[in-house]
């Protein structure tokens, strides 16, 4: 039986916004931000706003619509007076969704940060290491669908991919197809 499930989401869009308006740049766009760094707000429309410092936000599309509203953010993004930076995310990070009832523990094989729901609730976001790599660990959720986004280097992508497999093996995990998840 399965009990985890690993696809690779790299194909979806995702941008980030760095800078001291960058905030009030993406309310005005009609994004929920969250209120503290590392910290994760899933919209509406299935995107994902995490804040990964004071000013800096990464936005992950959503399956729905394929990402083209961050799409149409990047395109759409232009530089004015206002501190307010576009940091293209599609070419350097790779992005990874974990999904099941054992994730914290496969987690756990790669990397040393608590990430079991008690210590790492839905809407956290850690920035840390795993499999000897820097990742952004995200949990959307929710409690029922146990799901963590992951994102690295993307020059790292088989290694790490690799690496997220081989921790699944014992809990029987498999790679699906980002297909998988539209059903």
């Amino acid at each position: 039986m399965q009990q985890c499930a690993l696809i690779d989401l790299t194909a979806l869009p995702r941008i980030g916004f760095r800078g001291t308006h960058s905030a009030d740049y993406l309310r005005v766009r009609g994004f929920e931000l969250p209120e503290a760094p590392n910290r994760a707000v899933l919209q509406a429309d299935g995107s994902q706003v995490a804040r990964l410092s004071q000013t800096e936000y990464l936005l992950l599309g959503g399956l729905a619509d394929q990402g083209q509203r961050i799409a149409d953010e990047e395109v759409s993004w232009e530089l004015d007076h206002n501190a307010n930076y576009l940091l293209p995310r599609q070419d350097s990070h790779a992005w990874l969704q974990l999904s099941g009832a054992c994730i914290s523990e496969v987690m756990a094989k790669l990397c040393g940060v608590d990430l079991r729901p008690e210590a790492f609730p839905v809407g956290a976001v850690a920035q840390t290491s795993a499999a000897r790599i820097n990742v952004i660990v995200i949990n959307l959720g929710p409690i029922d669908l146990p799901r963590f986004q992951l994102l690295c280097d993307r020059a790292s992508l088989a290694y790490f991919k690799a690496a997220v497999l081989d921790a699944m093996s014992e809990f029987n995990g498999a790679l699906l197809e980002p297909e998988a998840l539209r059903h």
